[in-house]
């Protein structure tokens, strides 16, 4: 099996931080489904890799993905604010909620990207980014979901793709709360800000080389 992709992700330290300071005094984005989506069947995959701004700029370039919201969950307080869950004592994780068609791209394909998009051999770290809250985790919603998951993370551990064993947690889904206004498009509408341009931009150009085939017309 070839190298997958996290491999080709390895960074040199860097500089940058999703923790950086925002307004928090935002509105939280509604939660209600959204209207252009009431007419497709569609399904859900909920996963973690580490900061939630990275993940959501991946799966919305993906051709049948509807929508993708970033946001808390696994924890155990409702509605938990950024700095609450950046204080760790949440429990929460930073996730994107992936509304797709699965006419046009499955879960297993959901999968491949997510296991190809991040290192998912260190137990709450991403690059520079240290916490529980970037804990690797797929949260499944049925019976398929799960079998298919820990399916896949076995057959990586097998291959030997990383060095180290993989550490992603496979839990049934529990809740999931979205992050404030400002978390959500975040690459899309803050392309300049440091994070951006140094750590999510170098991710994003490799990602569109990788899975070219499956991306959304521009």
């Amino acid at each position: 099996m070839k190298k997958y992709y996290s491999i080709a992700f390895a960074f040199s330290i860097l500089l940058f931080s999703c923790a950086a300071a925002e307004d928090s005094n935002k509105p939280i984005i509604s939660k209600q489904i959204n209207p252009k989506m009431m007419n497709t069947i569609t399904d859900t995959a909920t996963f973690g890799e580490g900061c939630f701004w990275c993940t959501e700029a991946f799966f919305q370039r993906l051709k049948g993905v509807k929508e993708v919201i970033s946001g808390y969950g696994g924890g155990f307080i409702e509605n938990p604010t950024y700095e609450q869950v950046c204080d760790k004592n949440t429990g929460h994780i930073e996730l994107a909620r992936i509304v797709y068609d699965p006419k046009v791209i499955s879960y297993d394909e959901l999968l491949e990207v997510f296991w190809k998009t991040h290192d998912p051999t260190t137990m709450d770290q991403q690059g520079n980014d240290i916490g529980p809250q970037y804990r690797s985790a797929i949260f499944y919603h049925n019976l398929e979901q799960k079998q298919k998951a820990e399916k896949y993370k076995a057959e990586l551990d097998k291959s030997g793709a990383w060095s180290k064993p993989i550490v992603t947690i496979i839990e049934p889904f529990k809740n999931f709360y979205p992050a404030e206004n400002y978390h959500q498009n975040y690459y899309n509408n803050n392309q300049n800000q440091g994070y951006c341009r140094f750590v999510i931009a170098p991710k994003l150009e490799k990602f569109q080389k990788v899975f070219k085939d499956k991306l959304k017309k521009q």
